[in-house]
């Protein structure tokens, strides 16, 4: 089966906070250079977002050097950490609070915000669109696309309309390539670029 194969400068597979990041800044890059870059960022999620756990603690220092305006742009950080409380449970019916001059200083989190991690990488899916870079919501990257010399060159994304059973849909789409000038994958805590 023959697939349609779109190219682009740079592929990022994984829209998680690092990626949309990357996609960002290689943008804005880009722009202060007065150069095009065609930027295409997949992510296997029905939206940016969706496979993101929820809660967690920000340290804004990073997206202040990303987006320095976050604030005026509506960044959903709404809730900042006021105080830290941080106990010693000695048994299930018995803690004691340690007291805050004993807590290691990576473990207070004043000026920190607590957030959706969903609902950031959604607006910073917004900020990537912004400048222009191509995000595709829905698409896994299912395949690596490798070179004759065995470098990676891009990706496969999965089929769309296959039900249960596997079998072609009415709104069966086949599978694309997606191939780069340079590609980072994202996963997690790992990362891949070449």
């Amino acid at each position: 089966m023959e697939r349609e194969t779109m190219e682009f400068d740079v592929l990022i597979v994984g829209g998680g906070p690092a990626g949309l990041s990357a996609a960002i800044r290689l943008k804005q890059l880009a722009d202060e250079k007065g150069e095009e870059l065609e930027v295409c960022l997949l992510e296997k999620g029905s939206e940016i977002g969706a496979h993101i756990l929820s809660g967690a603690v920000f340290e804004p220092r990073a997206l202040n050097e990303l987006l320095p305006d976050w604030q005026a742009q509506g960044a959903p950080l709404l809730t900042e950490v006021k105080e830290d409380q941080v106990f010693f449970f000695s048994g299930p019916d018995s803690a004691r609070r340690i007291p805050n001059a004993l807590v290691p200083k990576t473990l207070h989190n004043e000026g920190n915000y607590i957030v959706s991690l969903g609902n950031v990488c959604r607006w910073l899916g917004e900020q990537a669109e912004a400048l222009e870079v191509n995000v595709f919501p829905g698409f896994p990257g299912a395949e690596i696309i490798y070179t004759e010399k065995g470098e990676v060159a891009g990706v496969i994304t999965g089929d769309m309309g296959r039900g249960a059973d596997g079998e072609e849909k009415d709104s069966f789409e086949p599978r694309h390539g997606i191939t780069r000038e340079v590609h980072t994958v994202r996963r997690g805590l790992s990362w891949q670029s070449g």
